[in-house]
């Protein structure tokens, strides 16, 4: 690689040292690579190659961002609908909804139904927040207000974080 090819953060490999190695400074004739060794001064940047694959953008920077946005958003939420379990007590459990009125008739529902409508709440939530964050036609102005009703729905969907098995997949 010629060092122009180069910026910090990149990610690269050395056929000296194994592993991968991470770009921390640059110099006109030198690049600094963190390396699992350690930092490397490496001077034969030719060496060098990408870590990653090389693409070629042929559409606005824009419109790439836009579509990486969708993108990662669609794949969150197939990731987050395969991996997201109910917490262990909840398994065939159920919610009785019983009216005021005792002439009327309960309706019980599966927790796992239930469960499964919020996980989706969420996880349309998240995509509706890439498209405001990522939309065209809107001006930080109309960004912010949109995202404070986001942030107000998902602050309402916590009241059902005790469904879930994992923390970290909580609302």
């Amino acid at each position: 690689m010629k060092i122009e090819e180069l910026h910090i953060g990149q990610e690269v490999r050395h056929p000296n040292f194994d592993g991968i190695g991470n770009i921390k400074s640059l110099s006109p004739t030198t690049a600094e690579i963190l390396f699992n060794v350690g930092k490397i001064q490496i001077t034969d940047i030719e060496q060098l190659v990408p870590a990653d694959p090389h693409f070629v953008v042929t559409q606005s920077l824009k419109t790439l961002i836009q579509e990486v946005a969708a993108i990662t958003a669609q794949k969150t939420i197939e990731a987050a609908t395969t991996e997201i379990e109910i917490a262990k007590k909840w398994i065939d459990g159920n919610i009785i909804m019983q009216p005021k009125d005792t002439t009327l008739q309960a309706k019980e529902l599966q927790i796992s139904t239930l469960f499964h409508k919020i996980v989706m709440i969420r996880d349309n939530l998240r995509v509706l927040e890439q498209k405001v964050n990522t939309h065209e036609k809107l001006n930080d102005a109309d960004r912010i207000e949109l995202q404070q009703y986001i942030t107000k729905a998902y602050g309402s969907l916590t009241t059902f974080n005790h469904l879930f098995k994992e923390k970290a997949d909580q609302i």
